[in-house]
């Protein structure tokens, strides 16, 4: 079972910035040691005919729009064609990959959003990875740490499988859609092609190509039907 959380598994490695972060990891989760320092270095090798550099840590592709009142701190990058809109907050060591929308009053921390990545409305990203065209619709929380503080696991097949996280939100496979005003609790990791429906609370794995109704109800999704 442990495979499917494999970073490959769930991520397409070609559509994000951060390839040669995810080549070398296991787990996908394992990139948020190294976030910091790999943006950093990667912003050094951008060119500079089609990246802004306000900041000594923080780049933009020329081609991004954000919103004269986000709020932007380093490590930082912003790819190409990028939307941010009114009063986003990101509070730093942050990949966004081009064409994403990191929306209205979306906050956003530790985390890498593939290319095509949509969190438009009142979302908090935290310590987590959302793969490519994955979505989250209004109001979905990504809650990276527990409450009594203790490390982070991930529940699958029964297991636990230790991350040695203290601050670990979600992995979102590509192609997800995740509904309205739910709630990923730490260590979740929802697999491609995915839907979660809306005020959903989900914990551990959750099975790609699939639909998540509630806790325990969890069906294949039917392509025949597509």
């Amino acid at each position: 079972m442990k495979e499917k959380l494999i970073a490959k598994n769930l991520l397409d490695f070609d559509k994000t910035l951060a390839k040669p972060l995810f080549e070398s990891l296991t787990y996908p989760w394992e990139a948020f040691e190294r976030l910091s320092d790999f943006i950093l270095e990667l912003g050094k090798t951008l060119p500079a005919d089609e990246y802004d550099h306000p900041e000594e840590d923080i780049w933009i592709h020329k081609t991004a729009v954000v919103a004269p009142t986000a709020y932007l701190h380093g490590p930082l990058i912003i790819g190409e064609g990028t939307e941010v809109r009114h009063c986003a907050f990101i509070r730093g060591t942050a990949l966004v990959g081009k064409g994403c929308v990191v929306g209205n009053s979306t906050e956003l921390k530790g985390s890498i959003l593939f290319d095509g990545v949509q969190c438009p409305h009142y979302n908090y990203i935290g310590d987590s990875i959302l793969g490519y065209k994955s979505h989250t619709g209004a109001g979905v929380i990504t809650s990276n740490l527990k409450s009594d503080k203790s490390a982070v696991t991930v529940m699958i097949g029964g297991e636990k499988l230790a991350t040695n996280r203290k601050k670990f939100g979600a992995i979102i496979g590509d192609n997800t859609e995740v509904g309205c005003n739910s709630v990923l609790n730490p260590g979740t990791v929802v697999g491609r092609n995915t839907n979660v429906y809306p005020l959903s609370m989900v914990r551990g794995y959750v099975a790609e190509n699939s639909i998540y109704k509630s806790r325990g109800e969890v069906c294949a999704k039917d392509f025949r039907a597509l």
